[in-house]
């Protein structure tokens, strides 16, 4: 059974501070009163600034579950981490704290802050919310990468007869960025798929048959970043990089596993380490400037099973 909030706590205070990587969350039971009740304990952790987090699940609209970080002590800061419908199975809270504290350590900035229309907004219905509600929530909502740059939906202008709705970038300093970024590369740059893939969603059922507002781009963006075979890389090489300091296994032998084995002038086998620091994100491209933070889910399957011993899910980002 998953231990209680104050059993954590106690315990949390009473142990020496450990990497937030070594923090395990505890199970999450579902918070039947959406109106009231104690928020449930997932996970403590330490930030990068010394400061001591939590992770809890709370009660939101219609039966759904708020999974919120916030600051230990005052419970100010408070970060939305998921919003989770009435229908999803209790354990998905766990299973998105755990993909949380695989960042070493996570970053609370990388979520936007929670609101009042959180509280009231069902995930699965936005087409049912108040517009003003998912008007304040999208221009609440700027998630930020790990440069510091901030994301935002926005109304483009000059490109098609009406305005059209699509991703925009903010530098750390506020200026406004040049280029207008497609969901799939806000989603590569975050290198997680939520707020972006909901706040679009949210936004397109707001305007869905407003004939003053293109969304047909974006519409056809969200397609391909849900369906596309194309995943986020992040949890694998995580994962990959654990091993390797925990002296599991190397690179070169996980690469074998794999079958990819190159031979030297004398005949002797070694794993193709190149290949894996590729396909997870640690070595750009020939021809590129920067390491993709993509993989074919097939190719994601392989090193998983065979190089690490794991099941895909282990290591897809939720």
């Amino acid at each position: 059974m998953p231990a209680s909030s104050s059993d954590t706590i106690a315990r949390h205070r009473n142990t020496e501070r450990e990497p937030a990587r070594h923090r395990r969350s505890g199970g999450c039971r579902r918070v039947s009163d959406p109106a009231g009740g104690a928020p449930q304990a997932l996970a403590l952790y330490t930030d990068s600034s010394g400061h001591d987090r939590e992770i809890v699940a709370r009660a939101g609209s219609l039966g759904s579950v708020l999974v919120i970080d916030r600051d230990l002590a005052t419970s100010a800061d408070r970060r939305l981490l998921a919003h989770l419908a009435a229908d999803e199975p209790p354990e998905n809270a766990a299973l998105i704290c755990r993909d949380y504290l695989q960042s070493d350590p996570p970053d609370p900035a990388r979520c936007r802050a929670l609101t009042e229309q959180d509280a009231r907004i069902d995930p699965l219905a936005p087409l049912g919310c108040d517009t003003a509600q998912i008007t304040a929530l999208a221009s609440a909502s700027m998630p930020r990468d790990r440069a510091g740059h901030a994301y935002a939906l926005r109304l483009l202008t000059g490109r098609v007869a009406i305005p059209e709705l699509r991703w925009g970038c903010e530098t750390a300093d506020g200026a406004p960025a040049v280029r207008i970024l497609s969901l799939r590369e806000v989603v590569g740059n975050l290198e997680h798929y939520e707020p972006a893939c909901s706040l679009t969603e949210g936004m397109l059922a707001l305007h869905k048959g407003d004939g003053e507002i293109s969304t047909s781009v974006l519409e056809a963006e969200l397609v391909r970043v849900r369906e596309s075979p194309i995943v986020l890389n992040r949890r694998l090489r995580e994962a990959v990089l654990a091993h390797v300091a925990n002296e599991r296994r190397s690179m070169s032998e996980i690469a074998r596993l794999c079958g990819r084995v190159k031979r030297d002038r004398k005949g002797n086998e070694s794993g193709e380490t190149s290949w894996l620091a590729r396909r997870v994100g640690l070595l750009a491209e020939g021809g590129r400037g920067a390491p993709t933070p993509w993989v074919h889910s097939d190719v994601l399957a392989l090193i998983a099973r065979r190089g690490l011993g794991l099941t895909p899910r282990e290591v897809e980002v939720a």
